[in-house]
């Protein structure tokens, strides 16, 4: 089987982890990787997402944090504040700085950030084939209002900085609609046999990965079921800020409000939280498949059987039951 998930970060590596569990050796997965959260930062690279993904399935994730890496130090950190170089809200510890190193200079060599990416997985051995969305240089922005007045700010800063203490206005995937999707992604999209949209974010993580033209288009055309998992329960976020920014798009934070807004023509099915089993009726009345399961990752086990039910779900909108 060859399954495609499209992923945020801590929520879509988690995931995945349980995806892993749930399949056999023989099965194919390939992830996609949002890169809007990527930043630069003290001229290196930095791609959250794409980099929780690796360490999670690849044994260096600290796993309380969710991002990040396991038994971290922060002597660089605490040089360049001393340094008075900043910004100083986001943390990158000494193992992390490592990763951006290797990514920068590659980078700078002339390698795209697909081959990069797929170099530094050879470390990790996540287990899974990693691509990034696209190769071409993307950052999400989010527009607010505060006592600076009316401006649009990176993601990571309303995220890391803010804390998403203000409301988004806008979200603003800069660079998305001129990217081009990184090689492999519209093939392996096409050739297939269940789509996954993991619980991550649905407009910073997902949303952007769809942002990139081409790919929403080759998700809706795509002959494999696509089934999602609502990363809503009971009217409000696992974790992260999707509340935050489903305002910011006009849609209410609610199971069926979310798996409404991607819509029929681009999911067959819809897994909700049995907190939200209500929400199954209208969601079926749209035209999407949908099924009320536990939906909380609790451990590996939970999450492969989240994983297992998703499975069957698209082999049931396959076969049209």
């Amino acid at each position: 089987m060859r399954i495609v998930a499209l992923a945020g970060g801590i929520g879509g590596a988690r995931f995945l982890r349980g995806l892993l569990a749930a399949v056999g050796p023989q099965d194919e997965i390939t992830v996609i990787g949002n890169t809007g959260d990527d930043i630069h930062l003290y001229g290196l690279k930095v791609c959250p997402d794409l980099d929780t993904v690796m360490y999670t399935l690849g044994g260096g994730i600290h796993e309380e944090q969710g991002w990040g890496r396991a038994d971290e130090t922060w002597s660089i950190k605490a040089e360049m504040k001393e340094y008075g170089v900043g910004p100083e809200w986001f943390g990158l510890g000494d193992r992390d700085f490592a990763t951006h190193l290797v990514r920068s200079q590659m980078l700078t060599a002339g390698y795209s950030l697909s081959q990069v990416t797929e170099a530094l997985c050879v470390r990790w051995n996540p287990g899974v084939r990693l691509l990034p969305m696209s190769d071409d240089r993307v950052e999400t922005h989010v527009r607010i209002t505060d006592e600076q007045g009316t401006r649009a700010v990176h993601f990571q800063e309303y995220w890391v900085r803010l804390h998403a203490a203000v409301d988004a206005e806008a979200i603003i995937p800069v660079g998305a609609d001129t990217a081009k999707p990184a090689p492999g992604v519209l093939e392996s999209l096409a050739e297939a046999d269940v789509i996954l949209f993991p619980p991550s974010n649905p407009v910073v993580s997902i949303g952007t990965i769809l942002a990139v033209p081409g790919i929403r288009e080759a998700v809706a055309a795509a002959p494999a079921p696509v089934v999602g998992l609502s990363p809503i329960i009971g009217g409000a976020p696992v974790r992260g800020m999707a509340d935050k920014v489903l305002a910011a798009v006009g849609v209410e934070a609610t199971a069926e409000a979310v798996a409404l807004n991607y819509g029929p023509d681009l999911i067959d099915g819809w897994l909700v939280d049995t907190a939200d089993e209500h929400a199954v009726a209208a969601v079926e009345a749209a035209g999407i498949a949908c099924r009320a399961v536990p939906l909380l990752m609790t451990d590996v086990e939970a999450t492969a059987e989240m994983a297992r039910t998703a499975l069957a779900l698209a082999e049931q909108v396959r076969h049209g039951a």
